[in-house]
């Protein structure tokens, strides 16, 4: 049986370039968010995270669905898939790294290799809509 893991992620695109993060000691950066806590709504954690993470504030009524996609987890046995439920928002404050976060980085397409599977599908999805250089 397939083990899922549940994440909400934020899309935050400035012209043409996707934020990502690195975490400390890997090489490939992610979709800043996480996993929800039990019984947890996806804005919740979304805030939650992202605020843990990067050190601002998302603002709840600017929260829009962009899309769910899955893959396989990056790192993790064969059949574990990753279920990435994606939101962009507007957010208050000075992005900065925290947590377990070593860096935010700006990433194109051309940096969809540097990413893990689940988000090289949403790296094509923004490529198709053009939002992505």
């Amino acid at each position: 049986m397939a083990t899922i893991i549940d994440k909400i992620a934020w899309i935050y695109v400035v012209d043409g370039q996707i934020l990502g993060a690195r975490s400390k000691g890997k090489d490939t950066s992610y979709l800043p968010g996480g996993k929800r806590e039990p019984d947890e709504a996806d804005i919740d954690t979304l805030v939650r995270e992202i605020e843990e993470e990067l050190s601002v504030r998302i603002k709840p009524e600017t929260v829009s669905h962009f899309g769910t996609f899955e893959a396989q987890a990056h790192g993790k046995s064969e059949g574990t898939q990753v279920k990435m439920t994606c939101y962009t928002a507007d957010f208050e404050g000075n992005l900065s790294p925290a947590s377990e976060i070593d860096e935010l980085v700006w990433l194109t397409y051309h940096d969809r290799d540097r990413v893990s599977p689940v988000c090289q599908i949403i790296f094509d999805k923004l490529n198709e809509l053009k939002m992505l250089s």
